[in-house]
């Protein structure tokens, strides 16, 4: 008996310093519907975090959800809590529903939500919990400075996609527009733009149906298609390689994806989620609200060191960029605004995308 008596304490002994020794995670990321390396929105997070947790040696780790579902995101956030996790990023408004219910179910927790604010599943209660931070873009401003320097660039045949007509991918659009239209109005050439290049796929992962419509856009002589479709946008690379197009890519520097990426639309999402995670180690977390973050705040930008412009300079960029980030450009965010900014503006836009199509069902 007392052999047994031993033998219990003994293995209670080792599984009490296995627990103890177990790796705590103090921050960990929940994947959206794509992967770690989609080289979209859950990489551009991750690096960030990554390079924020290493440079200040803390520990970090991410989770992938077995679906894209409520209950899934909540399973992940648990596992997440239990590893240890003190700060949990979520990357992307899918987790809006599952961080409303998180951050009651986890009050010690704090929460930062990217491109997103808490609600219910049938959004009809929005609330933003102490221990959560919203982070939103203007992706509008972001949109605008693409379509400015593509056309200053000399593109006049332009295209837009997107993954779905969620408000964040509608303003890139609305950006964009009023972008190209204000370069071209500057420059007196004319623009072909129009409903039958904008599209939104109804998904953000890459298709053959998606490659098939961008192709047929670049044969019918489109020059240049801005994607802010995620991972779907690699379909839009593939159809430009393939017929001499170009592309404009979104959230992050996606230059190496394809030669074919003259540049891209950024969110400083690395810088975001940095500037978040150094709140809370200093302990000036600010929940209970959501911050914007744009030209005024370096939230938005173009990537000049690796853009493929001819004729569009620094000095260009520099210079519109600083009309937006001090409001001498008010860009519009939505298809009522970009009516009213091109009558503000005085420019005569014709033909061009409404850019409140409806996206395929």
């Amino acid at each position: 008996m007392k052999k047994l008596l031993s033998l219990l304490v003994a293995i209670a002994v080792v599984f009490s310093l296995a627990a103890c020794g177990a790796e705590e995670y103090k921050v960990a990321m929940i994947t959206d519907s794509g992967t770690i390396d989609d080289e979209s929105f859950n990489q551009g997070t991750w690096e960030g975090i990554v390079e924020y947790c290493e440079e200040n040696d803390i520990t970090h780790k991410y989770y992938k959800p077995l679906e894209v579902s409520d209950d899934a995101y909540l399973d992940a956030i648990g596992l997440a809590v239990e590893g240890g996790a003190e700060v949990v990023v979520t990357p992307g408004f899918l987790f809006e529903s599952a961080v409303y219910a998180a951050q009651s179910e986890y009050p010690e927790v704090k929460f930062i939500l990217i491109d997103g604010v808490p609600h219910t599943p049938d959004w009809a209660t929005f609330f933003t919990a102490d221990n959560t931070l919203s982070i939103l873009f203007s992706e509008h401003e972001s949109g605008f400075l693409a379509g400015y320097a593509a056309v200053k660039d000399g593109y006049t045949k332009l295209g837009f996609t997107g993954g779905m007509a969620v408000p964040a991918v509608v303003k890139f659009g609305v950006g964009y527009i009023a972008g190209a239209y204000y370069a071209a109005d500057e420059l007196g050439v004319e623009l072909d733009f129009s409903n039958d290049t904008y599209h939104y796929f109804g998904d953000f992962g890459p298709s053959d149906n998606f490659k098939n419509i961008a192709a047929s856009w670049y044969v019918g002589g489109t020059e240049v298609i801005f994607s802010a479709a995620g991972g779907a946008g690699s379909s839009v690379m593939s159809a430009a390689e393939e017929n001499n197009g170009k592309v404009i890519g979104v959230d992050i520097d996606q230059a190496h994806q394809s030669d074919t990426v003259i540049t891209s639309a950024l969110k400083q999402l690395g810088n975001a989620v940095k500037q978040g995670l150094a709140d809370w180690e200093a302990g000036e977390f600010v929940g209970g609200q959501a911050i914007f973050k744009g030209a005024s705040n370096d939230g938005v930008g173009l990537p000049l060191e690796t853009s493929q412009f001819m004729t569009f300079t620094e000095a260009d960029y520099n210079a519109v960029y600083e009309m937006v980030a001090n409001g001498t450009i008010v860009v519009p965010a939505s298809h009522e605004e970009l009516v009213n900014f091109f009558a503000d503006m005085g420019i005569m836009a014709q033909n061009y995308p409404t850019a409140d199509v409806v996206q395929p069902s």
